[in-house]
């Protein structure tokens, strides 16, 4: 039975054929889903009258919706195909007593049909040829377009009371979260639960280790409840490594500006020569800042920040200006690995934007779509944000949640938010390790991501040319259809590279998103050093992690002149990055992502499925992301 919206959703589904059937659907074929591309307004025009007609028979017998016992209906299991329910790194430990909280995120689903126009009006305002182009929505823009109904929202409240909890509805009233004892949630949920921790980090999460369900009459309106089956991807700890001082001769060069006994790391100087930023950025315009996305315990402190920026002699202070969600410095002094995550982000992110405000939204778990929400219900955020945790398309991340956090990322893009992801660490193989297909990295094959991969300098300690990181992230998404914004760009490289693409294509979707769009420095011929327990030690650091808040910064720099030029924040970034195109970037044309393994997709000419673009110039880049 639909009702209310959905009813009217449904009718409009089923007129125009486009429900999917997963059960004919190829692994490797992306989710049929409306193509936003060219999605079709006057066609959408001509249902109007049909989507009146249910909207109101939907809403006549809405109101003779009868409450039922959620304990005993009829019930559907949510996220059907995450099948896996443990993760690398992560042991399970034992099961959560009773009376322990645990959070709950309920998302609403929204109507396709209302999705898809919301999709099409964003891609228009994020296109530089449009005359619409960064006139981004406020909060009431965004909820006129998408607000699920009325009685969606009040089925989830009454679930949520039911279990003794209290729901909070976020400004979008799509999502309800409330805290409850975890027997409550196991007998609402039909689950289990139990505390896991990680091998190699300080890190607890509360999952399940099986399927969880709900009442068909509350299922029909949530698309997930909030991470309560996947596991979080952390750096691995080869990344990381405690940096020994070595005399050298001393020089001026870049390498040294850190010191000269730390003249074999990458360092904010580096990267200022390398990429052409702004360096030092004294001054910062009115409404602009950065934030950054940290989770459970990678907290900072200020000693180290303070260390950072005496060693590397920064004209510009690093510093945090505020925190959403807690700090606890303590946690820093407490071994090598402490907060090292955080202040990779913080320190590089805060040399690079320099004036700039430096903000930081903390969580203490680990999920994606919580981040997104956090930001959805603030006022004020940064119109940049970075986040350096990802997963695996596959593992333990189904499509609906996917979708979800698609449709949060598409409302923040809305808004005028642009979202920098880091692309991952382990090659076209990710966290699963090498198989009989490649496995693409989540959420860095969502399209409103614009996904950062890496490289290394071709030679050692020499500022110059770069060649693909074998760990960088890459290559095509499972999920995600290949939006028309890369076409060009893509079909160019599949053809002149045929003969270097890997020799198995089924291990592959090239007709799919297609990542990363740009890359900076991540490997570990040399890597960036990061200060740690207030600047006592010294570390040096690799990944996309470190690649993905420098782009950030970069990219805070140009919003900075937009903003002084009177224009609109950036936004939705990549249909004009894609619009700038092969010459405003450093083009690297070897090495593959292989993982340091075998296959991977090599580097070539212009863009390609290695590096995206390549590395920033920003003279060029700035000029035309300013001029649009």
């Amino acid at each position: 039975a639909f009702s209310g919206l959905d009813l009217a959703c449904k009718t409009l589904c089923e007129s125009t054929a486009r429900t999917p059937d997963y059960s004919k659907t190829s692994l490797f074929t992306p989710q049929p889903r409306y193509n936003v591309w060219s999605f079709n307004l006057d066609a959408a025009q001509k249902l109007s009258s049909m989507f009146r007609s249910a909207l109101i028979f939907a809403l006549a017998i809405g109101a003779g919706a009868v409450a039922i016992d959620v304990k005993k209906a009829p019930r559907t299991v949510m996220e059907p195909d995450v099948t896996i329910f443990e993760a690398p790194r992560w042991a399970r430990g034992e099961r959560v007593s009773g009376d322990e909280p645990v959070h709950l995120t309920f998302f609403l689903k929204h109507c396709p049909y209302a999705f898809a126009k919301f999709e099409a009006d964003l891609a228009d305002r994020a296109n530089p040829t449009s005359p619409n182009y960064g006139q981004w929505l406020d909060v009431e823009g965004v909820k006129a377009k998408l607000k699920p109904s009325a009685e969606a929202l009040e089925a989830v409240k009454n679930f949520v009371e039911s279990m003794g909890g209290v729901p909070a509805v976020d400004k979008f009233e799509s999502v309800v979260s409330t805290t409850v004892p975890s027997a409550k949630v196991e007998e609402h949920l039909a689950t289990v639960l139990h505390h896991h921790g990680h091998t190699e980090r300080n890190a607890q999460v509360i999952r399940a280790v099986q399927h969880y369900s709900l009442p068909e009459d509350v299922a029909k309106h949530v698309a997930v409840v909030g991470d309560l089956v996947r596991f979080p991807r952390l750096k691995p700890a080869s990344l990381v490594q405690e940096v020994i001082p070595q005399e050298t001769n001393e020089d001026d060069s870049a390498w040294t500006k850190c010191g000269s006994s730390y003249s074999g790391f990458v360092n904010p100087h580096v990267l200022a020569e390398r990429y052409g930023f702004e360096f030092p950025k004294l001054t910062s315009a009115k409404g602009n800042s950065l934030g950054l996305a940290e989770f459970q315990r990678q907290y900072y402190d200020d000693p180290d920040l303070q260390a950072f920026t005496k060693a590397c002699k920064l004209q510009t202070n690093v510093t945090v200006s505020k925190v959403e969600g807690g700090n606890d410095p303590k946690a820093c002094s407490g071994g090598f690995q402490g907060c090292v995550e955080s202040l990779l982000d913080i320190e590089y992110a805060g040399a690079v934007a320099g004036a700039i405000p430096l903000k930081v939204y903390y969580a203490t778990d680990y999920s994606l779509l919580s981040w997104a929400n956090q930001l959805l219900s603030k006022d004020g955020v940064p119109p940049v944000h970075s986040v350096s945790y990802g997963n695996d398309e596959a593992q333990q991340t189904g499509r609906a949640y996917m979708d979800s956090v698609n449709t949060a990322f598409a409302k923040l893009s809305a808004t005028g938010v642009t979202i920098l992801f880091a692309a991952g660490d382990q090659g076209v193989w990710g966290r699963e390790g090498i198989g009989s297909k490649y496995h693409p990295d989540f959420p860095a094959g969502s399209p409103y991501v614009t996904a950062v991969g890496g490289t290394d300098f071709k030679q050692k300690g020499t500022i110059g040319e770069e060649t693909t990181w074998p760990d960088g992230g890459s290559g095509f998404s499972n999920d995600f259809s290949r939006p028309a914004w890369q076409d060009t760009y893509v079909e160019k490289y599949l053809q002149e590279a045929k003969g270097s693409l890997p020799k198995f294509p089924h291990v592959y979707n090239a007709s799919s998103r297609a990542y990363p769009d740009l890359s900076a420095l991540a490997g570990v011929v040399n890597a960036y050093l990061v200060a740690l327990e207030g600047g006592k030690r010294f570390a040096s650091v690799g990944g996309t992690s470190a690649a993905s808040p420098v782009v950030a910064g970069i990219v805070a720099q140009i919003n900075d002149r937009r903003l002084s030029a009177g224009k609109p924040t950036l936004g939705w970034l990549n249909p004009a990055l894609y619009k700038c195109g092969e010459g405003v970037f450093h083009d690297v044309t070897t090495g593959k992502t292989s993982g340091g393994i075998v296959g991977g997709f090599p580097a070539a000419k212009g863009w390609d499925a290695a590096t995206g673009f390549g590395t920033v110039q920003y003279k060029p880049l700035a000029k035309c992301l300013v001029a649009n």
